[in-house]
């Protein structure tokens, strides 16, 4: 994936974590950085920079945010192309529109409007989830940055965006993954459906990453299965881990993108950043790339 990245910034300290986090995964993949801040509205009514005489405070502020942040984002990897953009538009939205020309969007968990004590800000939540492709929240320097990739995996087709996005990060890093596939009960009754026994699922889950360990033989894969609802069991994996992975459910009732909730749960808990992936699953899937 060669596309360009982008980092949602608001000056905050945790939005320079997200520039920090984005500038290292674009220098890792050989992609682009650009660097966005949204400024809810144009000064005086104007639709534009050049039909204001005197340049807004916000403006003003956001310009500099953008400065600084590039200049940050040199300095971390000065062999990354960077570049920044100041939008007009609500946060949440003109990140999304962002969304759907890059490889990934990077944010952070809240922002410089954000209570204390806030678990996950308006403008990720208005974010992951709702767009096709890889969301990265970046939480405040929880990761372990020795850890490895774990990734939610279920046995049916909805984790494959997620896996992709997962083994390519493992693969980027030089990093072992961790598959977690939790199940909330360990009875062996049938599920909904025809012959549906709990000994099928660990097989399904096999099956899946087994596709992917051949188009990425050089990242270790651990198959882990827990007991455990599945939100709890990718926290308590999200606490040595570098990167968690999970996949969105797509589309509610009536059409609109969604964030189900299990990435939700993990994005108000988990320790480490999050990516949130949503893409139709024929782009993703293995076989998709023979």
């Amino acid at each position: 994936m060669n596309g360009v990245i982008v980092a949602g910034t608001d000056g905050s300290a945790v939005a320079d974590e997200a520039v920090c986090w984005a500038v290292d995964d674009a220098a890792r993949r050989g992609a682009p950085l650009r660097i966005v801040h949204a400024v809810e509205a144009w000064p005086y009514g104007a639709s534009g920079f050049s039909a204001s005489g005197t340049a807004d405070f916000a403006v003003r502020a956001g310009e500099r945010m953008l400065t600084e942040a590039a200049r940050a984002a040199a300095d971390r990897r000065p062999d990354a192309v960077v570049t920044t953009e100041l939008v007009e538009g609500a946060p949440a939205a003109v990140l999304r529109d962002q969304a759907t020309a890059a490889a990934e969007l990077v944010v952070g968990s809240h922002g410089v409007s954000a209570v204390t004590g806030a678990l996950l800000g308006s403008v990720p939540a208005g974010v992951a989830g709702h767009v096709d492709g890889a969301v990265v929240v970046v939480r405040p320097s929880m990761a372990d940055p020795y850890g490895g990739i774990v990734v939610g995996v279920g046995d049916s087709e909805e984790c494959e965006p997620a896996l992709a996005f997962a083994f390519e990060q493992a693969r980027l890093r030089g990093c072992p993954l961790r598959a977690v596939h939790a199940r909330r009960t360990p009875s062996r009754v049938s599920e909904p459906g025809p012959d549906r026994t709990e000994d099928e699922a660990p097989r399904a889950v096999a099956d899946r990453l087994a596709a992917w360990r051949e188009r990425f033989p050089t990242v270790a894969v651990t198959q882990d299965m827990a007991c455990a609802p599945p939100a709890a069991a990718l926290v308590d994996a999200s606490g040595r881990a570098a990167l968690l992975v999970v996949g969105s459910r797509g589309l509610g009732a009536v059409g609109s993108l969604i964030l189900g909730s299990v990435s939700r749960q993990v994005l108000h808990h988990a320790r480490c950043p999050v990516a949130v992936v949503r893409q139709a699953p024929l782009r993703s899937s293995p076989a998709g790339h023979r």
